[in-house]
């Protein structure tokens, strides 16, 4: 297919079918994408990728816009509190892996420099899936998570300097046809100080001259300004780096860090965020699309070796590092896995230095194929070590008895001391009434106890607990857990071992309030209704409705509500006829208060939209 527009249609089409697919499959977005890229491209329907051009030219900007992204978020406190990890570790990891890669490349016959710019480039790990992949599982707040956000960081700042050695280990070849550039023609340290001179440069520019024209624009008022103005300096910068013969992904990188400490750092954030997702994913896709499987097909072996032995390679030295820096097993297993892929930075890597000479077409091509299906293993990585590696550094402790209940012959007990439950034991407490608390969380326990709030740790739903606490002669008990599977199981055993106690009952929605009348509590509270409707009496009185009809319209409304609650709880969700019953609920609540209205005359107090109610 032909035409930007029929290209866009292709590229979205398949991002849409593959990516829900994949994560409904358990294979990550990433992998999605990847798997889209190869459906699309040469290698299978060839819908993209058929003109001769190289197929990544189209995930140009998506590069771009990335490292854009990753430069604004490179925050110089971040930088300074991880320090220790950050180039510690990262350096480790970037010099390590440099030195037993580009060694193995040296033993199979390659030159020492394009050993050593093969080492550096494979040394990334991809931000995208390991960053990821620890979000979606909830281990970004480990030490191995901890650590592997580290290295990752360091491997994006690692860029620049990546890209400034580069030339200095180009071999000596003539020059390509079209071959344009400042670069051209130059000697390798004269190369290497162009580009230091092009981001001295930049930065400086950035630091004395972005802060007046944003400031301009800011005086514009009109929000698409300031994207527009951050699209124009990303690829203004961009062009101006290639145009001296240089990558566009370290112009645009440097434009994201220049612009890091800059007042309208958050504003751009929140401006480019919602293009970050697509872009990352048109990058993908590309990737996808651009691995030449038919070079795969012929050289299984050579491809299935290298992948191996990267993985292994990269692998070693990030247990090594795991227990230099003294991260316990199951933690050094993650930060293992989690970065011993290739990564995106690999592939803009790649084309700079074989647009320098640094590596050949052919090695070119292995290289871009074993990190394309490196990071194609990689979801299957975290996947094994969630199912046969985690499980085995599991502790199980033994089960926290409950504690000794020393308050006897309280009137009431209070299962539940957290954000809606302690509200309720303070007043009753305040007011002299003797409460028994019992909550799950030890943690919860522990803390309250410090602010002097005494409650007692157990499970509520334990019959030998309950006569503990006193429930065979206390008068009320209030149920307050934010657990509404447990809140049930509580329920039941109370109204049957302790029928003369009267339950209140928090409900944590309206269905969780259908349950609880189904169970055949009355007094039924859900957490958000009062507040809810405090918040709804103050818009009326700032609109300009007086204080008095504010509130008398809340009291009908939620006499309303709470009648509709009620009669609703005994039709079954899934009827049709619990639809048909909501909007007759709804149109008679709205049809009541406007009666209300129209029966008190007019609303509106003196000096509309000033008056504030007094809460």
């Amino acid at each position: 297919m032909h035409g930007p527009f029929a290209q866009a249609f292709v590229y979205l089409l398949a991002a849409v079918l593959a990516v829900p697919l994949a994560k409904r499959l358990g294979l990550g977005s990433v992998l999605g994408y990847l798997l889209a890229g190869v459906v699309i491209g040469p290698s299978a329907l060839r819908l993209v990728g058929n003109d001769g051009g190289n197929v990544m030219d189209f995930a140009e900007f998506g590069v771009v816009m990335m490292l854009f992204l990753v430069g604004l978020e490179l925050k110089p406190a971040l930088l300074w509190r991880m320090r220790g990890p950050i180039f510690g570790l990262g350096g480790l990891q970037i010099a390590a892996t440099a030195v037993v890669v580009g060694g193995a490349g040296m033993a199979l016959g390659l030159s020492w420099m394009t050993a050593l710019a093969v080492g550096l480039m494979l040394a990334m790990s991809s931000t995208a899936i390991a960053l990821q992949t620890l979000g979606e599982k909830g281990l970004l707040k480990t030490p191995g998570g901890e650590a592997s956000f580290a290295v990752l960081l360091f491997q994006d700042m690692a860029v620049i300097p990546i890209l400034a050695v580069l030339p200095l280990l180009a071999i000596a070849r003539p020059p390509a046809a079209g071959e344009e550039g400042a670069l051209h023609g130059l000697p390798g340290w004269e190369k290497a100080l162009l580009v230091l001179a092009a981001v001295a440069t930049v930065v400086a520019g950035g630091r004395f001259l972005l802060p007046p024209i944003f400031r301009y624009i800011a005086a514009t008022r009109l929000r698409e300004m300031f994207t527009a103005t951050a699209l124009l300096l990303v690829i203004g910068i961009a062009l101006l780096m290639q145009k001296v013969g240089l990558s566009a992904a370290l112009g645009t990188f440097l434009a994201g860090v220049v612009l890091a400490e800059s007042e309208y750092r958050h504003q751009l954030e929140a401006d480019i965020e919602p293009f970050k997702g697509l872009l990352l994913g048109l990058f993908f896709i590309s990737v996808g699309a651009g691995i030449d499987f038919s070079f795969i097909v012929q050289k299984p072996l050579l491809v299935g070796g290298c992948v191996l032995a990267m993985l292994v390679l990269k692998g070693v030295v990030l247990l090594g590092l795991g227990r230099v820096f003294r991260l316990e097993t199951n933690q050094t297993l993650l930060f293992t896995v989690a970065l011993a892929q290739g990564g995106e930075f690999a592939f803009v890597l790649f084309r700079f230095a074989a647009q320098q000479g640094v590596i050949g077409d052919e090695l070119g091509r292995l290289l871009v194929a074993v990190v394309a299906v490196s990071m194609a293993v990689s979801p299957f990585l975290f996947t094994a070590y969630d199912k046969f590696i985690s499980p085995r550094f599991v502790t199980r402790l033994p089960p926290r008895e409950p504690d000794a209940i020393d308050e006897h012959g309280n009137p009431v007990i209070l299962a539940g001391f957290g954000r809606f439950g302690h509200i309720v034991g303070r007043l009753l407490r305040a007011n002299g009434l003797g409460t028994t608390v019992l909550d799950h969380d030890p943690d919860q326990v522990a803390t309250l106890r410090r602010f002097g709030l005494k409650s007692f740790y157990g499970d509520a739903s334990r019959l030998d607990l309950l006569h503990a606490a006193g429930a065979g002669s206390a008068q009320l008990f209030v149920l307050a857990t934010d657990d509404d599977a447990k809140s049930l199981e509580i329920i039941e055993t109370v109204k049957k071992h302790f029928p003369h106690l009267r339950i209140f009952a928090r409900a944590s929605s309206r269905q969780h309030a259908y349950q609880l009348l189904r169970l055949g509590i009355d007094d039924v509270y859900r957490e958000t209704l009062g507040s809810s409707l405090e918040l709804g009496i103050a818009a009326l009185c700032a609109l300009g409705v007086s204080h008095a009809s504010a509130r008398r319209s809340a009291r009908l409304f939620h006499k309303l509500d709470e009648a509709s609650v009620r009669a609703m709880a005994t039709v079954n969700e899934e009827a049709d006829e619990y639809t048909s019953l909501a909007r007759q609920h709804i149109e008679n609540l709205e049809r009541v208060l406007q009666a209300d209205r129209d029966s008190h005359g007019a609303t509106r107090a003196a000096g509309a939209g000033t008056e504030r109610p007094t809460n």
